[in-house]
């Protein structure tokens, strides 16, 4: 058995990269996680990344509950994700784009998705 004597300098040890996927899953979990109160029959969020050296653009697309103040909702998302990434994989985010692809009622009753 041969003990380590010396360190090796941080320029020769190689590099950490982190996956486009695994930063898509960090963001689409910071997203469903900042959505106050989620529709209950609407999909999770999805998230697509993009990638440079240590900076990562994201692009959230989900579904929210109507009516909400929808603007305050998707800055929450945004400063969730842009935090979240930046603290679990060591990125800066200098941009998150959310896309609302839908809005479900939150009323209850009978006249619920009907148009008077």
């Amino acid at each position: 058995m041969t003990a380590v004597t010396g360190r090796v300098a941080a320029a020769e040890r190689g590099e950490t990269r982190i996956a486009d996927r695994v930063i898509a899953k960090i963001a689409a979990q910071a997203a469903k996680e900042a959505v106050d109160d989620p529709p209950a029959d609407g999909s999770s969020p999805r998230a697509t990344v993009t990638v440079h050296r240590d900076a990562a653009r994201v692009r959230i697309s989900l579904e929210l509950g109507y009516p909400s103040d929808v603007g305050s909702q998707c800055g929450a998302v945004r400063r969730r994700v842009a935090h979240r990434v930046r603290t679990l994989a060591g990125m800066e985010v200098p941009e998150v784009a959310v896309q609302v692809e839908r809005l479900h009622p939150t009323g209850t009753g009978a006249a619920q998705g009907r148009i008077r």
